[in-house]
């Protein structure tokens, strides 16, 4: 940049760019960082530690009021920002100004091309996004099938769907996680870790008992076949502030949070708006989901079907399956059903666990098991001994109850391991035949 100064001669004033230097970062993309630098005159501040803790040595040093970034919505670190954003709390002052903010895939590579601006050679290589070499491998949406050994794959501006410009961001996983085979193709099978999930009803019809919730059970039993662990199932009104307060506070707790109940055109389907609100963005048109209603629906509608068609933007992806006449809704970790009854809950579940097998979607873990018991004991005599083995098997979820006050005491064991060994210790502790399992 050069700038006329008051005696006619002309000042340079380089542009000043920070760049994150990383060890994990490409070999490609460090050349042409320092290229591109060296082509168009840009002051380089180069910064070895986090993002965090280098700008604030940087700002301290140096006052930058703001800061010109290329997010874009649809960028994990794009949820609630608009072209002008304060930075965080907790982080260095500056204004973070965001002029792509709005720009799709497409426009992105359109300026690119048009202006014939130069750009790193692996997005000729099948890279579309790009992170460290730890996560990102090239997109398979871009693989050309050729009967030479090594993989090809066409350049980046020849992606199609421009949403999946993320694809090809592998997905990294815990020491903890090893593969197995199960038949069915690998999945991921979690053996010293725990994943959490939620269950949220939106209808004031199952508060105000008109109805019975009857896929909160089916769901559960559903998430513990894959070895999750259900921390709790919640039932909230019709209102977008009441969805928007438990999945902001669900999704922050758990892996995933899965919703249902709340969806459609009536004035009471306000899961959306809830999601979308608890994420700190608007509701926005989605051109392809809108396709997918106008195919269903018909002439049947008489209200906008573009109303219908409003996603939280930026944090959404459709989850395609030709079972479904209509995408599952996933917002980062919130997946979110249509299901209106155990039926379709079946369906839609399975068509999730389908596409988890191909993408890796949910991480499969060893699936929790259960035995069930009965007896004729009281409460006062197995409630020391039960107290016992609570504490003998502490991995264990042991409960009991009646199902009438002079029935027989049920007593159920769930997890992972050791139910059998469970069993046998308590049978040990009374007479043969004092407890029956219940299949």
């Amino acid at each position: 940049m050069e700038q006329k100064c008051s005696n006619g001669g002309l000042t340079s004033f380089p542009i000043r760019t920070i760049y994150f230097e990383n060890s994990s970062a490409f070999p490609e993309i460090n050349s042409f960082t320092y290229d591109t630098a060296s082509s168009y005159g840009l002051q380089l501040d180069i910064i070895s530690s986090d993002f965090k803790s280098g700008l604030e040595k940087l700002l301290k040093a140096n006052p930058i009021r703001a800061i010109f970034l290329g997010v874009r919505i649809g960028d994990p670190t794009a949820v609630g920002q608009e072209q002008f954003s304060p930075s965080s709390p907790g982080w260095p002052p500056f204004m973070r100004v965001n002029p792509i903010l709005d720009w799709s895939y497409r426009d992105v590579w359109a300026f690119i091309l048009t202006c014939k601006v130069q750009y790193c050679s692996l997005y000729d290589q099948g890279y579309t996004s790009i992170g460290s070499i730890h996560d990102t491998v090239p997109n398979a949406l871009l693989s050309i099938s050729d009967s030479g050994c090594k993989e090809k794959f066409k350049p980046a501006y020849l992606l199609s769907d421009g949403r999946l410009e993320r694809a090809g961001r592998a997905k990294k996983f815990s020491p903890s996680i090893t593969a197995v085979g199960n038949g069915s193709g690998g999945v991921e099978s979690h053996k010293s870790s725990l994943l959490v999930a939620s269950a949220i009803a939106v209808g004031e019809e199952i508060l105000f008992g008109t109805v019975e919730d009857q896929l909160g059970l089916s769901l559960c039993r559903k998430i513990h076949s894959i070895g999750w662990s259900v921390s709790q199932t919640i039932v909230v009104r019709n209102d977008k502030d009441s969805v928007a307060e438990e999945v902001e506070r669900r999704k922050s707790t758990n892996d995933m949070v899965f919703i249902y109940g709340g969806v459609g055109p009536l004035h009471s389907d306000v899961t959306l708006a809830g999601v979308a609100k608890a994420f700190g963005v608007r509701l926005a048109p989605d051109e392809e989901f809108e396709e997918y209603l106008r195919h269903l629906i018909s002439d049947h509608c008489t209200g906008d079907r573009n109303e219908m068609a409003l996603l939280p933007e930026g944090i959404t992806e459709l989850l395609h399956h030709e079972k479904l006449a209509v995408p599952l809704v996933k917002c980062q970790n919130v997946i979110i059903f249509t299901a209106t009854n155990a039926t379709e809950l079946d369906e839609e579940w399975g068509c999730l666990i389908e596409l988890t097998r191909s993408s890796g979607l949910l991480s499969t873990m060893v699936p929790y098991v259960s035995k069930h018991l009965q007896t004729n004991l009281s409460d006062v005599e197995t409630a020391q001994p039960l107290s016992k083995l609570c504490l003998e098997f502490p991995d264990l979820n042991i409960g009991c109850y009646r199902k009438s006050r002079k029935g027989p005491l049920l007593i159920s064991f769930e997890g992972k391991t050791q139910i059998d060994s469970a069993v046998e210790s308590l049978c040990k502790k009374f007479h043969p035949g004092t407890f029956s399992e219940i299949h």
